[in-house]
């Protein structure tokens, strides 16, 4: 969701000034759930750092929720961005090393709210449909270099595309919120990483 959308339904701001004021409001809303989490930050602490007046808040957005749900809607884009293997370039062991370690950077740029984000989704529907939508986002992505392999001779035949790409971006998105969130040992970061890539081009059969 970019910053002239409205999650709450209202019509964005027309404005340049208008435009500033909510980009400031995301942004502190930001820095205020990291700080605070989601069940603790109130409407008046996003305003208050953002230097806001508390009324301006409902000119942009209606509630909490609605900046919060567009908060982690940036944040997906941000993390889905670099897990699209490209097309060209090095051999596709390759490019899933390369992407791997992509995500592996936004997800460690992104840490502290993926920690609430995923907190959140565990008791609120509506957050709970928008991480299925960016993990169907990254999944489908991958699916189709499978399939784009598999035309190519590259990847068995035999191999679901689709539950290939599934299985290995849980096994990735998961095994990183371990790492970075749940604070498991980072001085074997290389290793983990060196680990999640192996498996991904070894269940792909991908030639080394």
């Amino acid at each position: 969701m970019r910053s002239g959308d409205d999650p709450g339904g209202q019509q964005a701001p027309l404005t340049e000034r208008g435009a500033r004021t909510r980009e400031r409001i995301v942004a502190a809303a930001r820095e205020v759930f990291e700080e605070r989490g989601f069940l603790e930050t109130r409407v008046a602490h996003i305003t208050r750092h953002a230097k806001v007046a508390y009324g301006s808040f409902y000119t942009y957005f209606p509630s909490k929720e609605a900046v919060f749900l567009e908060v982690a809607d940036r944040l997906f884009e941000d993390m889905t961005d670099h897990d699209l293997v490209p097309v060209a370039g090095p051999s596709p062991a390759a490019r899933v090393r390369r992407t791997n370690r992509a995500y592996y950077e936004a997800y460690r740029r992104n840490a502290k709210m993926m920690a609430i984000i995923e907190q959140v989704s565990t008791f609120n529907e509506e957050f709970q449909e928008m991480r299925r939508k960016h993990r169907a986002v990254s999944w489908g992505r991958s699916a189709k270099a499978i399939e784009r392999w598999q035309n190519a001779g590259i990847v068995p035949s035999d191999i679901d595309p689709e539950m290939a790409a599934r299985a290995l971006t849980a096994m990735v998105d998961h095994s990183l919120y371990l790492w970075l969130v749940q604070g498991d040992d980072d001085s074997h970061t290389e290793r983990l990483l060196d680990t999640l890539d192996a498996l991904s081009v070894r269940a792909l059969g991908l030639p080394t």
